[in-house]
């Protein structure tokens, strides 16, 4: 069997579409602490206090809410040459951009579902200000000391018509490794989860129950400790931001977790996964059954209706009844 590489370095940014830009924004700059570094047209670009890169999220007005572009980083120039080579040859590359701003080029592409990505190696890294220059030098920015505190972008949760397309597509194409899984009593593989790193999970794909293409479940946030969730349910609250469900721990994953919605209508998660990490080369993928993911969450909660059928954009129900 051949070494499996692993050519994906991280998940580095995502972008998000909102009916209502100027409110996005102020959540992300408000309650989640994060510090706008550019607009460009009817795009800003905001920046989570621990990142290297020089952006984690592009938040763009639209007709509608939904998701844009996630970027990727590649290891080094020879792994992002070998996944353009394998991703082209499944027919999905959409070609080259300069247009980002902190990025080198950018390959761009979809996965089977249709979600547009763009895969990269040469970037600028984040350069703190005056006002966000930290003490110690082995951080980006300053703690900001506001809102939620998130520290970095986790992961993105990704709808998708058939999961197992674009699992194997994250398998194969980008090199991720699976690292749990809900299989259905009728072998239906239902969701996936997909790590880059030794981290337990960088992307997910969840099926979308109403067939459509190309939707967002959610996309992660990272804080420091539990704690600090618990902290953020208090600020949302205050800030009239709507709390879907939470704070509570995931049994998949084992993730302290609490969902929001951001005022475009997008599904927001502050997550802590405490130290659990995957450190095994050879790690078994763990497969949930239906009969257990009725049980609910960790300690007993049952999963909230509308995280079954809320997503964006928004379907209406006529449309796939």
């Amino acid at each position: 069997m051949a070494e499996k590489i692993r050519d994906i370095a991280h998940v580095s940014a995502v972008e998000l579409l909102t009916p209502v830009l100027d409110d996005t924004v102020r959540f992300f700059t408000d309650t989640m602490a994060m510090e706008v570094v550019e607009r460009r047209g009817n795009s800003a670009y905001l920046h989570a206090w621990d990142d290297y890169e020089s952006f984690t999220v592009k938040v763009t007005g639209s007709g509608t809410s939904g998701i844009g572009r996630t970027w990727l980083r590649a290891r080094s120039p020879e792994a992002l040459e070998r996944r353009v080579h394998d991703i082209s040859s499944l027919g999905l590359g959409a070609g080259w951009s300069k247009d980002e701003p902190g990025y080198g080029p950018v390959f761009h592409f979809t996965d089977p579902d249709g979600h547009p990505f763009g895969l990269y190696y040469e970037t600028r890294r984040y350069v703190a200000s005056d006002a966000t220059r930290p003490s110690l030098k082995n951080q980006a920015a300053r703690f900001p000391g506001r809102g939620s505190n998130v520290r970095r972008l986790d992961h993105v949760n990704f709808l998708a018509r058939d999961v197992p397309p674009n699992a194997d597509f994250v398998a194969t194409a980008l090199t991720g490794r699976a690292s749990e899984q809900i299989v259905l009593n009728d072998g239906t593989q239902a969701a996936v989860w997909y790590t880059f790193s030794d981290k337990s999970y960088d992307v997910v794909y969840t099926r979308d129950w109403t067939g459509s293409r190309g939707r967002l479940h959610h996309v992660a946030f990272a804080t420091d400790t539990r704690e600090d969730i618990l902290r953020a349910a208090d600020v949302f609250l205050e800030a009239g931001v709507h709390i879907e469900t939470g704070p509570h721990k995931h049994a998949i994953q084992q993730t302290f977790f609490l969902y929001v919605w951001e005022p475009g209508g997008n599904r927001i998660e502050l997550c802590n996964a405490g130290a659990r990490l995957l450190l095994a080369p050879d790690h078994e993928v763990v497969t949930w059954t239906e009969a257990e993911r009725a049980k609910g969450q960790a300690w007993g909660l049952k999963t909230i209706e509308s995280f079954h059928t809320h997503g964006t954009p928004p379907v209406a129900e006529a449309e796939w009844a």
